[in-house]
C-alpha cells in the first residue's frame, strides 16, 4: 500500500531515490512490528476515536477514508475501510453501542455508517465549507458538526433529518460538544470564543468564554459539564462553563494546540500540539504526568485506549502510533521515512530533480506512481499521459471526471496546475493546487513524463522501475 513511498536523501544539487521499493517495504514491516500501531491509511491521520466497550477504533485520514479497527488482540485488525468522502476525513465518532459510526470532512458532509455491514446509512449535507469537529449526544440521538462556514449544525440521527443551525461566530467554528444532559451545545471558534446554544431550536443562550486567540479544540470531561480547551497560542485549560472561569491552566505548548483527549477513569487529559509535544495531565488538578516529543511533526489526533493505559496519536505519518501511558513506557523509534515524501527540498539545475521535488510537494500526498495505487486520496498516476481522465478502474471518481472526455497530455496537465482544479476540472475531488511559475510546471510535467512510464530507467540509473504512475 506504500509502494511508491520514497525515502529521499538530499545532497547538494540533486535529489535521489534510495532503494525505493525495498525501503518502503522495510518501513512498512517495521511499523507493523509495533503491535499496537494502526497501519493502513495512505495519508496523514486527522482523527482517532476509541470505543472501549466494543474494543474498536476509528481513524480518519487525508486519504478521504475512515477505517475501523479491532483492538481486542495483541495486533490491531483492520475491519473495514469507508472511502466515500470527497475530501479529507477530519472527524470520526462512534454512536453509543459501537454498531454505527460517523465521519465528516473537507467535503462538508457528515456520513452515518453501519459498521457491521459496511453500508452507508445516510449522508447529511448542508455545510458550505469543511467540517472539522464532530460530537454525539450521550443518548446517541443527535450529532453536531463544526464547520469553517462559521456555523455548527445539529443532525437528528433517529429520523435522519437536518436539525437547527447554530450561528453567531464571526470566524470558522473549530469544535463542538454536547452538555452532559444533551440539552445544550457548546461551540468553539477561531474568533476566540466559546458559546452556548439550546439543542432543541439552536438558539444562542450566552457567551461562555472569550480567549485572546482562536480556540482550536474543545472537549467535555466525562461525567460533568467541565470543559477543556486548546488554543491557537498554545494555551490549554480547564474551564467552568457556568462561570466562564479557567479553573486550571494546563502547561502550554509552544505552537497551537491541535488535539485533545479525555477519559473519565482514571481521569486523564491529553493535549497535542503543532510543536509535536504530547502531554498527559491528571484531570482533577491539572498535574502533568507524562510528556512525549514526537520528533516528526504536529499532533492532529489523540485518543485514549481502555482505562487510559495507552494513547493513540496521529499526525503527518499515514498510521496512528500507540504510546503506552500506564504503566509508563518509552516510545520506540518511529519507523517513518523523514523527511516525508511531501516535505523534501533540493537545489539543482536538473529539470527532473526540480520536477521530482514539485511532485513530492504537490502530488505525493494524494497520488502514487505505482500500478496498485495504494490507499491514497487520489488514483495512481501510473501511465498517466494519453489516458482519459476518470478512467482508473476501481477509483471512485466524481461525476465531473467520469463523464468527461479530458485526455491527460503535457498541455492539459500543465493547464490543470496553471488554472487550478476548481477552474480546469470543476466539480472534481482534486484539492486546490496551483503553480503560477511556468518553470515549475514544466519541471513537474517533465518528471511525470519520465516517472509514469511503465518502464523508467532514468538518466542517472538511480530511479529504476519504482517510478511509475497513472491518470487522475
Amino acid at each position: 500500500m506504500l509502494a511508491a513511498l520514497w525515502p529521499l536523501v538530499l545532497q547538494p544539487g540533486r535529489l535521489e531515490a534510495q532503494g525505493a521499493s525495498e525501503a518502503a517495504a522495510s518501513a512498512q514491516k517495521a511499523r507493523r512490528a509495533n503491535p499496537g500501531n494502526l497501519v493502513g491509511h495512505g495519508g496523514p491521520i486527522k482523527a482517532v476515536r476509541v470505543d472501549a466497550a466494543s474494543g474498536r477504533a476509528l481513524t480518519g485520514s487525508f486519504d478521504y477514508a475512515m477505517m475501523v479497527w479491532d483492538l481486542s488482540g495483541e495486533t490491531p485488525k483492520e475491519l473495514a475501510r469507508f472511502a466515500d468522502h470527497d475530501g479529507a476525513v477530519n472527524a470520526v465518532a462512534f454512536l453509543p453501542g459501537g454498531q454505527r459510526g460517523l465521519s465528516a470532512g473537507d467535503d462538508g458532509s457528515l456520513a452515518l455508517w453501519d459498521l457491521a455491514s459496511g453500508q452507508l446509512v445516510h449522508r447529511f449535507a448542508g455545510h458550505s465549507a469543511k467540517v472539522v469537529g464532530l460530537a454525539v449526544s450521550s443518548d446517541g440521538r443527535w450529532a453536531a458538526t463544526a464547520s469553517w462556514d462559521r456555523t455548527a449544525r445539529l443532525w437528528d440521527l433517529e429520523h435522519l433529518a437536518e436539525g437547527p443551525i447554530l450561528t453567531g461566530h464571526t470566524a470558522p467554528v473549530n469544535a463542538v460538544v454536547f452538555s452532559r444532559d444533551g440539552r445544550q451545545v457548546f461551540t468553539a471558534s477561531a474568533d476566540g470564543t466559546i458559546r452556548l446554544h439550546r439543542r432543541d431550536d439552536g438558539a444562542f443562550e450566552r457567551p461562555v468564554y472569550k480567549h485572546g486567540w482562536g480556540i482550536n479544540v474543545l472537549e467535555r470531561l466525562p461525567g460533568s459539564d467541565t470543559l477543556v480547551f486548546g488554543a491557537l497560542n498554545g494555551a490549554a485549560g480547564i474551564l467552568d462553563p457556568a462561570t466562564g472561569e479557567v479553573t486550571i491552566e494546563l502547561k502550554s505548548h509552544s505552537r497551537p494546540v491541535l488535539a485533545l483527549a479525555v477519559i473519565e477513569k482514571p481521569g486523564l487529559i491529553a493535549s497535542g500540539g503543532g510543536d509535536g509535544v504530547i502531554r498527559v495531565f491528571r484531570a482533577g488538578d491539572g498535574v502533568l504526568l507524562q510528556e512525549y516529543q514526537n520528533p516528526f511533526g504536529p499532533v492532529w489526533a489523540l485518543a485514549f485506549t481502555a482505562e487510559g493505559r495507552a494513547l493513540y496519536y496521529g499526525g503527518l505519518d499515514d498510521f496512528a502510533t500507540l504510546w503506552q501511558v500506564n504503566p509508563p513506557a518509552p516510545v520506540g523509534p518511529v519507523e517513518s521515512p523523514f523527511p516525508r515524501r511531501f516535505q523534501v527540498t533540493a537545489q539543482s539545475d536538473d529539470l527532473l530533480v526540480q520536477g521530482e521535488v514539485q511532485f513530492a510537494r504537490k502530488c505525493s500526498v494524494c497520488h502514487t506512481l505505482s500500478p496498485d495505487g495504494g490507499n491514497r486520496a487520489g488514483p495512481t498516476l501510473f501511465e498517466l499521459f494519453g489516458r482519459r481522465a476518470g478512467s482508473v478502474h476501481g477509483y471512485p471518481y466524481s461525476d465531473a471526471l467520469k463523464g468527461g472526455n479530458l485526455i491527460w497530455t503535457e498541455e492539459t496537465v500543465s493547464k490543470l496546475f496553471e488554472l487550478g482544479p476548481d477552474e480546469f476540472t470543476p466539480g472534481s475531488k482534486m484539492p486546490l493546487q496551483k503553480m503560477t511559475d511556468k518553470k515549475q510546471r514544466d519541471a513537474l510535467v517533465a518528471y511525470l513524463k519520465f516517472a509514469t512510464r511503465a518502464q523508467s530507467g532514468g538518466p542517472d540509473g538511480q530511479r529504476g522501475n519504482e517510478g511509475k504512475g497513472e491518470t487522475r
